[in-house]
């Protein structure tokens, strides 16, 4: 991992969520140094598979369905648009039209249902 140690100099206690490509131990062990909670799946051929929160990683699989999304309009996937005020227009209205399209994201906690107490019927 070349790049991945110049990526994660400046990032403090925070949450790195990245695909099994960066299950390397210097990348591990470096964001771990640093303070951050490490949320990668384990390879296959790894000896002590990590604990993963798949809570977590289930909101990185979103952002990047999202980002899929909006990269389908050529325009912004091109980005045609010189200004950047006029390339954000072009994402806040991708993302606009994806939200309607999909609707808003449910909720990555589950919400458990607790049970009723039982009343007696007279």
């Amino acid at each position: 991992m070349t790049q991945a140690g110049q990526l994660l100099a400046g990032i403090r206690n925070a949450n790195l969520i990245a695909d099994r490509g960066y299950d390397a131990n210097s990348v591990v062990e470096q964001a771990q140094s640093q303070g951050c909670v490490v949320v990668i799946p384990s390879r296959c051929n790894r000896k002590q598979p990590r604990v993963l929160d798949k809570l977590l990683y289930k909101q990185r699989h979103r952002v990047e369905n999202f980002f899929q999304r909006i990269k389908r309009n050529r325009r912004i996937a091109m980005r045609f648009d010189k200004l950047a005020n006029h390339f954000l227009s072009m994402v806040c209205l991708a993302a606009i039209v994806v939200w309607l399209a999909y609707g808003p994201a449910k909720p990555a906690v589950m919400q458990y249902k607790t049970a009723q107490p039982a009343t007696a019927a007279v």
